[in-house]
């Protein structure tokens, strides 16, 4: 028996019942695990946001890009309006490009200068040196006077962290080969290069930008990071991992956003059942165990939701590409 059943892709979204504009601060972050959907909350929100004519920026600092899939639009590695209708921005850091540019790249590496023109003992690039590159980027970004709004999806769990950890590593790395240049030049002269003030300066100031930086996502007026999640046990985890080490850096959560829920889109939020899919609970067995599953995960998550903002999005039949189910997942966020 074949029944016609027109594509939901070809049900417009009303204009009307998804945001236009957001109330939110001006630095809006989203941090999780990999693969839970930041990069879609991301584009959501900056499409809203721009929505009402706010300068918006949309930014990537995550080495595997999906911010041009997501968008259905071509996303630079420097930021450019990527709509006529709307002034929203984005860009997708490359930090292997921004590496030719310091402050760890090229010529302008001041490790290369400390360490003379011989062979480089710490092996190729600086630990830690894509994360650096990304920060440089990202803080001219926060900086330019064009964006009103600035929407950073922040690369997984482990490098977000360690953007926050560079100034020690910067500190105690230009310790200790400083310290290993003064111990070899006593006993090889002229083994290496004069400019080690030049290049001790440069790690200083860089490490005083990202304690800036920090200064910044400490401030709930100006900055929101935002947690995301998928409703299962190792989201959850991780999860409170991260919010244990946003706490022991002063940085507050404002919202967690619980991605791909097995629940009627309609309960999420106040949508149309004509624009989604939702699932089959009664006679799907499989979504039936599923959304059992989540919910066991909903419920081990009570004390990660303590004290925060909770925002659901539903698991969507269809991959979120383009405008349409990004207004839809606006709408959810917005709630």
């Amino acid at each position: 028996m074949n029944v016609d059943v027109e594509p939901v892709e070809d049900v417009p979204v009303d204009d009307a019942a998804v945001p236009t504009g957001i109330d939110a601060a001006e630095y809006i972050l989203y941090g999780g695990k990999g693969g839970v959907g930041k990069t879609t909350m991301a584009a959501a929100t900056a499409l809203a946001s721009a929505r009402d004519d706010t300068p918006t920026l949309v930014v990537s600092t995550d080495p595997a890009h999906s911010l041009s899939d997501t968008l259905a639009v071509d996303v630079p590695s420097e930021p450019a309006q990527v709509r006529d209708d709307m002034p929203l921005y984005a860009a997708e850091i490359d930090p292997e490009a921004a590496l030719q540019d310091g402050p760890f790249g090229g010529e302008a590496n001041p490790l290369a200068g400390m360490l003379g023109d011989g062979p480089d003992p710490l092996g190729g690039s600086m630990p830690g040196s894509d994360e650096a590159a990304a920060i440089r980027l990202l803080l001219e970004y926060l900086d330019d006077p064009r964006f009103e709004r600035v929407v950073v999806d922040t690369a997984p769990t482990g490098h977000t962290l360690r953007l926050l950890e560079l100034p020690e590593m910067l500190d105690s790395m230009a310790g200790k080969i400083l310290t290993m240049r003064e111990k070899m030049s006593g006993l090889v002269g002229g083994l290496f290069g004069d400019d080690d003030e030049d290049a001790e300066a440069s790690l200083r100031e860089f490490s005083e930008q990202i304690e800036r930086l920090r200064d910044l996502l400490r401030d709930p007026a100006r900055t929101d990071f935002r947690v995301v999640m998928v409703p299962e046990e190792l989201s959850v985890q991780e999860s409170k991992r991260l919010l244990d080490r946003l706490d022991g850096f002063g940085i507050p959560v404002g919202t967690v956003v619980v991605n791909r829920v097995m629940q009627d889109p309609t309960e999420v939020a106040d949508i149309d059942p004509e624009w989604v899919v939702a699932p089959n609970h009664t006679d799907c067995d499989f979504c039936a165990r599923r959304w059992e599953v989540q919910q066991e995960a909903l419920a081990a998550s009570q004390e990660l939701f303590r004290g925060h903002t909770v925002r659901r999005v539903p698991l969507f039949a269809e991959e979120v590409h383009g405008e349409r189910l990004l207004r839809v997942v606006a709408a959810c966020l917005a709630e």
